[in-house]
């Protein structure tokens, strides 16, 4: 039996745009659990993530820094919490989330660009998709109670970065 070519069209349709909703990140294939030959205890990593994260670095450098400096792959599977959790826990939180900052200051080093090339199209384009971005982030945070009210205002939002 052979399908007729609208039929066959549509089935193509089908398979190559219902992977929308679907998460495009790679999974880790292995299970949570520390590794045997990562000799560090629960408070020695208790205590070098508070250390690092006094010195002004962010949970990203932080896991970093733990990761190539001192052997420990996976800080969640380590001490059972997250890196944000454990130094919630410790009383080191940040005003603002470090992700929000990072797009933050993209906007700000995209509008400084613009501000020079005013005709660079795909740089307009690129920075309606970081604040998009930015804005969704904010509504998210203030939903969830890490933002109280704050509102992404680009000017605003420059100086927090500077």
């Amino acid at each position: 039996m052979t399908l007729n070519s609208t039929l066959w069209c549509d089935l193509m349709v089908r398979l190559h745009t219902k992977k929308a909703g679907k998460a495009k990140r790679a999974k880790r294939h292995y299970p949570r659990v520390a590794p045997a030959w990562s000799e560090a205890t629960k408070a020695q990593i208790e205590d070098l993530a508070v250390k690092l994260a006094k010195e002004g670095k962010d949970p990203a450098e932080i896991g970093v820094a733990l990761r190539d400096d001192h052997a420990i792959p996976d800080v969640k599977a380590a001490t059972g919490k997250k890196l944000t959790e454990l130094l919630e826990e410790k009383g080191i939180k940040k005003e603002y989330p470090s992700d929000l900052l990072d797009l933050i200051r993209r906007a700000a080093r995209m509008r400084k660009h613009l501000s020079v090339n005013r005709s660079d199209v795909h740089n307009k384009t690129r920075l309606m998709r970081v604040e998009s971005k930015i804005r969704r982030l904010v509504k998210y945070y203030n939903k969830t109670g890490r933002l109280s009210g704050w509102k992404y205002e680009p000017e605003q939002a420059a100086l927090l970065v500077r």
